[in-house]
């Protein structure tokens, strides 16, 4: 009796690290494969966590899988998240990886926050979305200076509106390492 319980215990032990080591090399393997237009990744799509392009204003934008508004905010550079504590409470961090819906054409990948955890990013800039948004196609955050930076709503060109002015500035152009601020 004690070598099947033995046995049982093994191969029950073998199937969970399988598991984890399974769930865990295909995390590192996606969160490393940036997903360009069209390209998708079986991780982030069984999590339904997809981007899609969608029209607010008169601005194409990002919206997360519940058509909620994502947000780059100005401060943060290629890489690394400046929005952390009481910050990523108003502006949660967009959990990573993301796969490319309809209408996205940039890059979508993913950096380490400095909790361990991943977060998205697109065209290099880490997403978030905003707790004043309540319901889908808003975008109350656009614009905003909090938490120390301007908040602008990630559009499918990378571009965001010029202060008083109507017209656009390329998000990826300008000083302060490509952020246009």
């Amino acid at each position: 009796m004690r070598k099947i319980w033995g046995a049982a215990g093994l191969a029950a032990i073998a199937l969970t690290m399988s598991a984890c080591a399974s769930s865990g090399s295909s995390s590192s393997a996606v969160a490393n494969t940036p997903a360009a237009g069209g390209n998708t990744s079986s991780a982030a799509a069984a999590s339904g966590n997809t981007v899609a392009e969608k029209t607010i204003g008169s601005q194409q934008v990002l919206v997360d899988s519940q058509g909620m508004t994502l947000y780059w905010f100005a401060i943060d550079t290629s890489g690394k998240s400046n929005c952390s504590g009481s910050c990523a409470t108003y502006w949660p961090p967009v959990k990573g990886p993301l796969t490319a819906g309809s209408g996205v054409t940039g890059t979508l990948a993913t950096i380490t926050r400095s909790d361990g955890t991943k977060q998205a990013t697109y065209l290099g800039h880490p997403l978030y979305t905003y707790v004043g948004d309540t319901s889908p196609g808003q975008n109350k955050g656009n614009g905003k200076n909090l938490s120390g930076g301007l908040w602008w709503e990630m559009t499918v060109s990378g571009s965001t509106p010029a202060p008083n002015t109507g017209s656009t500035a390329t998000a990826t152009s300008g000083g302060g390492g490509g952020y246009g601020y």
